[in-house]
């Protein structure tokens, strides 16, 4: 908009915002974030065991191997560049997120790295070692009784304290590059090269905000493959109605017991057009899934990747039963010591009234007789 006097003499408004102590303090902060990018290995993809003569190899990526021990490493590190570009992130400013947990984990940490503070607005059922975590690497924990409110929740406090809501429920899959630059979807092909199936028939992963599968559908069609994406939904989520009936306003009115993926609304991030397939898996199954998982690796595991590995196992079956030969790829999210009050406890399941022996002998079954029992 023009001035009255700009008008009369068109004279050219200038106005410099510059600030040569913030552009030094993001030219470190970006630095920083890089830098750990750059020191912090790749992750590894597990081989999990099956019969060779069924012809179907399975896989987990293995995120729970990140400096913060789980998936949303790679998340918090695009988000906090993301933040830090758009110049949102500020010297001196807070921080806030909401989260289940993960997310609040690795961003605490990213925060610590850049030097800002870090709030967490979370449910407060949230594990107990996933506070001590976030408070470990300087955060703070805000705790909300319903889930439903820690959008608004965070909202307040951004506002209040001068600070950043990070949100990743709406940025999580546009922070990402999800053409390349060593994502988690080209980290897999790459490590598949060698193997007797390097493209997957399936890739399995489950949805939080919803980033990751976007990120790893979108660089299967980029880079032109046949591999088709599955996203496993837990109860208490919205996700898989709101895929089935296209419907963006579907809500739940509680919220989920596998902490990290499932939500009570349709998120900005979810991005149901990339996908292919959706499966609900029962939170019994979930916990089943990972307690065989250690059975058959010697690894604990959170409830996320229980929740996609018993939808990985199902494909398995189906391939089996299909004499299709191939792979499928899963994610093993984060590891089981933060979960050793839940989905290892047996009192924590008697009081959630969760049965999970049908499940346990499923996949018993599947694994000894390469059937998925009916």
């Amino acid at each position: 908009m023009t001035t009255p006097q700009q008008t009369r003499t068109g004279a050219t408004l200038d106005v410099d915002h510059s600030d040569t102590f913030y552009r030094d303090w993001l030219k470190e902060a970006v630095r920083k974030v890089q830098a750990d990018a750059q020191r912090t290995a790749d992750t590894h993809l597990l081989h999990f065991p099956l019969p060779a003569d069924w012809g179907v190899d399975l896989y987990l990526k293995d995120e729970s191997t990140h400096p913060t021990g789980s998936l949303k490493h790679r998340l918090a590190r695009s988000l906090f560049l993301y933040g830090l570009c758009n110049g949102w992130i500020r010297p001196d400013r807070p921080v806030i997120e909401a989260s289940s947990g993960s997310t609040a984990v690795s961003e605490a940490y990213f925060a610590k790295l850049v030097g800002v503070p870090f709030i967490a607005v979370m449910p407060r059922t949230t594990s107990a070692e996933k506070i001590r975590l976030i408070e470990f690497h300087g955060g703070r924990c805000h705790f909300v009784d319903d889930p439903r409110t820690m959008y608004e929740e965070s909202a307040r406090l951004a506002a209040d304290t001068g600070g950043h809501y990070m949100d990743q429920f709406t940025y999580a899959e546009r922070a990402t590059d999800w053409r390349g630059n060593n994502n988690i979807a080209e980290s897999v092909f790459r490590q598949l090269e060698s193997e007797r199936f390097p493209e997957p028939a399936w890739i399995v992963a489950t949805a939080g905000t919803g980033g990751t599968s976007a990120t790893i559908a979108r660089y299967v069609h980029y880079t032109q493959r046949d591999t088709r994406i599955c996203v496993a939904d837990p109860e208490n989520s919205c996700f898989f109605e709101g895929w089935t009936t296209g419907d963006p306003d579907v809500t739940y009115d509680c919220g989920s017991r596998i902490e990290g993926i499932g939500r009570p609304r349709m998120e900005p991030s979810f991005v149901p057009g990339a996908i292919d397939r959706m499966m609900k898996v029962p939170d019994a199954a979930s916990v089943a899934a990972v307690r065989a998982l250690e059975q058959v690796i010697g690894r604990k595991a959170g409830g996320s990747t229980g929740t996609g590995l018993w939808s990985a196992l199902k494909i398995v079956a189906e391939m089996v039963a299909e004499g299709r030969r191939g792979s499928v790829v899963t994610l093993l999210c984060d590891p089981g010591d933060r979960y050793l009050d839940k989905y290892y406890s047996d009192a924590w399941l008697a009081a959630q009234g969760l049965d999970i022996a049908p499940y346990t002998a499923a996949i018993e079954s599947l694994l000894a007789t390469g059937v998925w029992p009916e």
